[in-house]
């Protein structure tokens, strides 16, 4: 070639001309190359002139080459990870809050994950969480790399260190993916239990949102569960949140079997239990509101 680069020259069979098209090609670029480290350029970059749509001398870059979790967090706003997780999912409600991922030992893994507002479909939230190696778009099925009720996250990890293209299986004993899922773990637990302990009513307001994702860890991950146990709130029938703690000592009075064991009451529809709530009241009983989707699982386990 007389000047630098390279071309490569595709072949396309006649069942496959969709991806001659160009809209097929920037979906396919946008999903692969959206975070490439190095500029992708399509065609050239458009403006309105005169009421018309003209193509400039300017490539059309399409990819970000620094997304946020290649930048440090004290360069960071929180309007930037706002603006970011639209970015990933412009159709979302706004995340509860993120963590943003970066060590470079044992292991090197970047990202940021966010606390979504879980809707009633657990099923739904998952496989949010894109994983990238090197800003090379990989899969968005992270099974066997986070715990199961870490796929309820959103967001972004990238991690040169996790083996592409293995088995779930495999992936489940390799020595890193396994640092990595307790590292993670560990972030999301040390970042509720910063939010509890310094934003109590922050996180009381978000409780209703995080309930599901807090619960659905304790009941399948033992080493959350440790972790979360002071953290659980309970929600009575007044709206007021309680750890199962101090709601103990709230009821242990009034509230106590011949044995001395505390008794706790709980509704999971208000207006169609009705009559007990109102008898339970009469006695000066504290009646929990367990409505969720996990609450009678969570229950047994308790």
């Amino acid at each position: 070639k007389a000047d630098r680069g390279t071309d490569i020259i595709m072949y396309i069979d006649d069942d496959c001309k969709e991806f001659l098209e160009k809209n097929k090609i920037e979906e396919l670029l946008r999903k692969y190359c959206r975070f490439l480290p190095v500029p992708v350029a399509f065609g050239k970059k458009t403006e309105w002139k005169d009421g018309k749509q003209v193509d400039t001398e300017e490539d059309n870059v399409i990819n970000n080459v620094t997304p946020i979790w290649t930048k440090k967090p004290s360069d960071l706003k929180d309007e930037d990870y706002k603006e970011f997780y639209r970015e990933l999912y412009p159709m979302s409600d706004e995340p509860l809050f993120w963590i943003h991922l970066n060590v470079d030992y044992p292991f090197n893994l970047t990202g940021v994950l966010y606390f979504p507002k879980i809707k009633n479909n657990i099923e739904l939230q998952r496989n949010k969480i894109q994983l990238y190696c090197n800003q090379v778009y990989v899969t968005d099925s992270v099974e066997g790399i986070v715990p199961d009720f870490l796929t309820l996250l959103h967001g972004v990890i990238d991690s040169p260190d996790i083996p592409l293209n293995v088995s779930r299986s495999y992936l489940q004993s390799d020595a890193n993916v396994k640092k990595i899922s307790s590292y993670i773990t560990r972030k999301v637990a040390d970042r509720l239990q910063e939010l509890f302990s310094t934003m109590r009513s922050d996180y009381e307001a978000k409780w209703d949102d995080l309930k599901i994702f807090i619960q659905y860890g304790i009941l399948t991950d033992e080493k959350f569960a440790e972790k979360a146990a002071g953290i659980m709130l309970w929600k009575n029938v007044e709206g007021k949140y309680f750890t199962p703690k101090e709601y103990a000592e709230k009821v242990k009075e009034n509230q106590t079997d011949k044995n001395k064991t505390e008794v706790f009451l709980y509704v999971d529809d208000p207006v169609e239990k009705h009559t007990f709530l109102e008898a339970a009241k009469a006695k000066g009983y504290d009646v929990l509101l367990m409505d969720g989707q996990l609450d009678n699982h969570y229950i047994n386990w308790y």
